[in-house]
């Protein structure tokens, strides 16, 4: 018997290309009787009387297994909330890139079929957890599976930043902006700034300016441990804002400070027997293609 009774079912919302797969996921796992639970999204697109869109409390709470269907993006919100719940998560990708939800819908039987009979690989990633201090108070805080972004917004200039690890000062930097982020979020928003892929087995995170006015400014990488602190200057004109995940979003003030560190706790991340991290990295980066 499967470790899998209860499927959770998360969906990108109001997007109707999900809808043929969607479907043909809830007879799937119909035809298997297991227990369904799905989404407020997954809900409005299946208008199936028997599944009323659920809460992610209610999923934590019955789940033993989460599907997520459509880009990374909707598997980063999902294991936002999820995470502490320690649900493992299987994605499929109804995306562009795909680096986390890497199961194709036309794979979808024969992927499960092995799943639910116990032939999976299952990887731990962790998450950053940070704060938006304000006069010593905590204004705001937030998960991040990828990253934190601190940069300005709706202009185009620079920002000016103070940057701390375990309390001993790094640097002050002029950029566009600075991205902390984790192994899984190397591949990311910090790939486009010139930042290193991190395997993510590695217990690391990598600080990555964007557009710096000191060209010798580079990515750093530091123990996932480290307590990471960015002081918004108080000579910062430029309006600025901190970003978890390119997906909520924080306005700051001048000498706001962002408080970084790791979550303590790791997502579960279902992938079948045949999952290749170096291989995935060949096809979405296209590497090694005859020229």
């Amino acid at each position: 018997m499967s470790e899998f009774s209860t499927i959770g079912l998360i969906t990108k919302p109001e997007d109707a290309r999900l809808s043929d797969t969607v479907h043909s996921l809830v007879s799937y796992l119909k035809s298997k009787s297991l227990d369904i639970l799905v989404d407020q999204g997954a809900a409005i697109l299946l208008q199936d009387p028997d599944l009323v869109g659920q809460t992610r409390q209610d999923m934590a709470r019955h789940c033993d297994l989460i599907i997520v269907v459509g880009g990374d993006g909707t598997l980063l919100h999902a294991a936002r909330s999820l995470v502490s719940s320690q649900i493992p998560m299987l994605g499929v990708n109804r995306g562009r890139l795909g680096f986390l939800v890497d199961v194709s819908p036309d794979d979808i039987a024969a992927v499960l079929d092995k799943i639910l009979s116990g032939q999976y690989k299952e990887e731990f990633r962790f998450l950053l957890h940070a704060e938006v201090v304000r006069d010593g108070v905590v204004i705001a805080e937030s998960e991040a599976f990828n990253d934190v972004v601190v940069h300005v917004r709706d202009v185009v200039r620079m920002i000016e930043l103070d940057t701390y690890v375990d309390g001993r000062y790094l640097n002050t930097q002029r950029a566009d902006g600075l991205i902390v982020a984790t192994p899984t979020g190397s591949t990311a928003y910090a790939l486009s700034g010139g930042g290193p892929i991190l395997h993510p087995s590695l217990n690391a995170i990598v600080l990555v300016p964007v557009c710096p006015h000191t060209l010798t400014n580079r990515p750093i990488v530091v123990d996932a441990e480290s307590r990471i602190e960015i002081k918004v200057c108080e000579r910062n004109n430029p309006p600025a804002r901190v970003s978890f995940d390119g997906q909520a979003n924080v306005k700051l003030l001048p000498k706001d400070c962002i408080k970084i560190r790791r979550q303590s706790h790791l997502l579960r991340l279902i992938q079948p027997v045949n999952h290749d991290y170096f291989e995935i990295l060949r096809a979405k980066l296209r590497w090694s293609e005859q020229l």
